[in-house]
């Protein structure tokens, strides 16, 4: 029997940090794996989040590890609705317990990125990141 550890990667798709401007995470090269699931951790918001002051994470993929991203749409996802855009969590009231969103990419893309956008004035920092766990490996042990 096969233990998970050797049967998974992990990147992060966003470092844990506090933020308080837009940030685009690295490409996540899903090459040698057939699945990729993300995991966006957010802390107590910094501000009181409304339809103005907000975060919103957008999924996007491409072909190419440094040019051509796009929104996802819904069919390649699984685990959250899709909202235009691309956006896979929506930060839009209060936020004053951590939260963990979780999320599966099924598209057909070779690479996958995060981008957290934020609207409206954020004078406090929120904590934030998110990890993109690759699965199902074409060879394993993953080292």
């Amino acid at each position: 029997m096969r233990d998970i550890h050797h049967n998974i990667g992990t990147e992060l798709a966003i470092a844990p940090a506090a933020y308080d401007a837009d940030h685009t995470g690295p490409a996540i090269d899903r090459i040698g794996f057939n699945g990729v699931a993300l995991a966006i951790m957010v802390g107590v918001g910094g501000v009181t989040f409304n339809g103005s002051n907000k975060i919103e994470f957008k999924l996007q993929h491409s072909d190419a590890a440094d040019s051509g991203f796009e929104a996802v749409s819904q069919a390649d996802v699984q685990g959250v609705t899709v909202a235009t855009g691309g956006i896979v969590r929506a930060l839009t009231a209060a936020h004053a317990e951590p939260s963990r969103t979780r999320l599966g990419y099924v598209g057909p893309r070779r690479y996958v990125r995060l981008f957290a956008d934020f609207s409206g004035t954020h004078g406090t920092p929120t904590p934030l990141s998110a990890l993109a766990i690759l699965g199902s490996p074409n060879n394993a042990p993953v080292a």
